[in-house]
C-alpha cells in the first residue's frame, strides 16, 4: 500500500507542476473559449488519460526488458537531467508569456482558416442544428477531435509523458496512473474554467523552477534508494 501511495504523490506533484504552463494547458485555455466548454474538456482529458496509460505501461515493461538496476539508474538521470533543463529554462529564457503567445497565434491560424472554409457551409447547416444532436455523435464531434489531436500530439515525446515513463519503471505503475490521471484532470479543468485569464497570469519562471526543483528532489531520492529486485 506504501508504495502505491508514493507513487501516486509522486506522479501527482510532477504532473502539476509539469502540465501547469505547459503548451496543452494554453491550448486547452484558448481552446475553452471559442468552444463548448464540455467538449474541450473531454477531448483534452481523453487524450491525458491515454497518454498517461501509455506511458505508464512504457514504464511497467522497461524492467521486463532491462534489467531492474538499469531502469533505476536510467530513472535517476532522467529526473537529475529534467530537473536541470527546467532550471535552466525559467532562469535563462525570457519572457513568460511566450509559450501562450506561441500557442494563440497557431490556433488563431487553425481558426480563421477553419471559419473561411465553412462560412459558406454555415448557411446550409443552420436548419440542420435547430435539431438536437444524438448524444453517442458528440464523441465524433469535430471540436472534441481537435481538442484529443491537439493535446495527444502536444504531450508526444515531451518531458512530462517521459518523466511519467522513467516513474512508472521505479515506483508503483497503478500509483503513478492514479497520480497521472488526477493531476491531469486538475490541471485541464483549471485551464478550461479559468481560460486565457487564469493562463495569462501564471508564472512560467515560478512553475519552471517549482518543476526543475522536484525533480531533481526525486533524482536524489532515487539515488539514495536502494535497487529493488
Amino acid at each position: 500500500m506504501s508504495s502505491i501511495v508514493q507513487g501516486f504523490t509522486k506522479s501527482l506533484a510532477m504532473t502539476i507542476l509539469s502540465e501547469i504552463g505547459d503548451k496543452t494547458f494554453f491550448a486547452a485555455a484558448i481552446l475553452a473559449m471559442r468552444n463548448p466548454r464540455r467538449l474541450v474538456l473531454s477531448g483534452c482529458l481523453a487524450a491525458l488519460i491515454v497518454m498517461t496509460i501509455l506511458s505508464v505501461l512504457v514504464g511497467w515493461a522497461a524492467p521486463n526488458l532491462l534489467s531492474r538496476n538499469w531502469t533505476h539508474h536510467i530513472t535517476t538521470i532522467l529526473f537529475l537531467g529534467f530537473g536541470l533543463w527546467s532550471l535552466k529554462e525559467a532562469i535563462f529564457e525570457e519572457g513568460e508569456s511566450e509559450e501562450l503567445a506561441e500557442v494563440e497565434a497557431q490556433l488563431d491560424k487553425d481558426w480563421k482558416a477553419k471559419n473561411g472554409a465553412t462560412k459558406d457551409s454555415n448557411k446550409v447547416d443552420d436548419a440542420a442544428k435547430k435539431h438536437k444532436r444524438p448524444f453517442l455523435s458528440q464523441f465524433f464531434s469535430p471540436i472534441l477531435l481537435q481538442a484529443f489531436s491537439i493535446t495527444f500530439f502536444g504531450e508526444w515525446g515531451d518531458k512530462s509523458q517521459l518523466a511519467t515513463i522513467g516513474l512508472a519503471a521505479d515506483e508503483n505503475p497503478f500509483g503513478v496512473v492514479l497520480g497521472g490521471i488526477l493531476g491531469q484532470a486538475l490541471c485541464t479543468t483549471a485551464a478550461v474554467i479559468g481560460g486565457k485569464s487564469l493562463a495569462s497570469q501564471i508564472s512560467e519562471k515560478v512553475v519552471g523552477l517549482s518543476g526543475g526543483i522536484l525533480f531533481i528532489v526525486f533524482g536524489i531520492q532515487s539515488f539514495l534508494s536502494p535497487v529493488e529486485s
